[in-house]
């Protein structure tokens, strides 16, 4: 569900970008003066893992969409709601910058819909009442979906309003509506069975992992860690081969209202100078080599690709690197205060 800058004004996309360095910013206070940062080193890995399950597009059946998972919930119960809106965050600015994934004036947009909805509406209000400490194998999956669904229909409510603002009179609000919610519940559902499929290994290898924020501690060997970081590279590496063609949920609601699963981008100076420069950093666009359109019909009978494979694998490491640095650098700075406070 990642917006494009065409879908945004200037005013409203420059808002949505102050609201969401904002969050950023008290998010990391937050991080470094809490009492635990036993999960912070977490951040990359998990950040990683995020970025290359993204990569995977399932099919909803009988609609001809597709959808991916946000990983907004997965990451909240796993890092805790402050941690995981940085590592998120993280996820978005690697996808915008370098893959021309999502738009640079729609990023603070895209951070507030994906970031800010799964860990500060959808984790305390569904997830943990329903949850509770996650040992309960159906109450984990209950919370899992119904916080997925509840999410992904918040994130797309929030498109629409977004849009409406932006005053793009091509998406009437409430035609825009109608199909933006059925579409995502649907998706919901299938991200919320993801997600406790996740969940689930998690709490039969490492449940300490599942506890909440204020109760956190590190694991006590490297092995969830390990198999999410090898998983990140083989999803980002192979199985991306396999994602659907299909639109996303987001672009196949566009082309139900227009008839075109794009609009396009308004000929104002903010939008085609930021479109400039997405298009000198995107090094791989869409996930694939800038010439892949020329070569893409001598290899079309096989699904292997090896720009999507470096995308993937390329794109994970990033990840992994940044919010994995963001990560020890909050921990250190925690650490330093802890220090300096006691001597």
């Amino acid at each position: 569900m990642h917006m494009s800058d065409a879908l945004l004004s200037p005013v409203v996309g420059g808002a949505f970008w102050a609201v969401s360095a904002g969050m950023i910013g008290l998010s990391a206070k937050k991080t470094a003066a809490g009492s635990d940062g036993s999960k912070t080193v977490l951040m990359g890995v998990m950040g990683a893992f995020v970025f290359a399950a993204q990569m995977i597009n399932f099919t909803i059946p009988g609609t001809g969409s597709s959808g991916h998972i946000g990983g907004g919930l997965l990451l909240t119960v796993l890092l805790g709601p402050w941690r995981a809106f940085i590592t998120l965050a993280s996820v978005l600015v690697i996808q915008a910058l370098f893959f021309a994934d999502g738009g640079l004036l729609a990023l603070g947009c895209n951070i507030f819909n994906m970031a800010f909805i799964p860990a500060f509406i959808a984790w305390p209000i569904v997830y943990r009442p329903i949850a509770g400490e996650g040992s309960s194998p159906v109450r984990l999956a209950t919370a899992s979906i119904a916080a997925s669904t509840l999410g992904l229909l918040a994130g797309a409510f929030s498109v629409v309003i977004q849009t409406s603002l932006s005053g793009i009179s091509d998406l009437p609000f409430g035609t825009f509506v109608l199909f933006m919610l059925p579409i995502h519940a649907a998706i919901g559902i299938v991200e919320g069975v993801l997600t406790w499929g996740v969940l689930s290994f998690i709490a039969s290898t490492e449940p300490g992992l599942l506890r909440t924020a204020s109760e956190t501690r590190a694991p006590k060997s490297g092995f969830v860690t390990a198999t999410l970081f090898v998983a990140a590279l083989a999803i980002g590496g192979a199985l991306s081969w396999f994602a659907s063609s299909n639109p996303d949920g987001l672009e196949w609601s566009i082309g139900k209202v227009t008839g075109a699963e794009e609009l396009a981008s308004p000929a104002e100076k903010a939008h085609e100078l930021l479109a400039a420069m997405q298009d000198k950093l995107a090094f791989l666009p869409d996930y694939d080599f800038r010439d892949a359109g020329e070569t893409a019909t001598t290899a079309a009978a096989s699904p292997v690709n090896a720009g999507t494979s470096l995308s993937g694998i390329a794109g994970s490491l990033m990840v992994l690197v940044l919010a994995g640095a963001a990560g020890l650098a909050l921990r250190n700075r925690r650490d330093h205060s802890t220090t300096t406070a006691d001597s």
